[in-house]
């Protein structure tokens, strides 16, 4: 009876050890751990891969993926070209038509 309440005194322990731990910390845990997972049973991942129909396995790896590749975040600025120089928008112009010849010439 005591090594079970010892057993449930070391858990609540544990969990409350692990609620004190940053959130960065937590994830970086669970990670490791999921890695460590996946990296055990990858052969038979790949398998039930293959044992799917095209479609399910595009599917699936396209879910996958989010974990493997950084998400692509939209950016976007302002210019405020009352404040550039003449010299400056030209520089501006010039890329701009550069960049221009080169989606012309890509479509021929």
């Amino acid at each position: 009876m005591s090594s079970q309440i010892r057993e449930l005194q070391h858990k609540k322990k544990k969990e409350t050890a692990l609620l004190r731990q940053p959130p960065n910390t937590i994830t970086a845990d669970l990670r490791m751990k999921i890695n460590a997972i996946v990296e055990k049973q990858i052969d038979s991942i790949e398998q039930d891969l293959l044992s799917l129909e095209p479609m399910q396995r595009l599917q699936i790896v396209e879910k996958l993926i989010s974990y493997c590749v950084p998400k692509l975040q939209a950016q976007s600025f302002e210019i405020d070209f009352q404040n550039l120089s003449e010299q400056q928008l030209d520089v501006i112009i010039n890329q701009l038509n550069f960049n221009d010849d080169d989606d012309d010439s890509e479509a021929e």
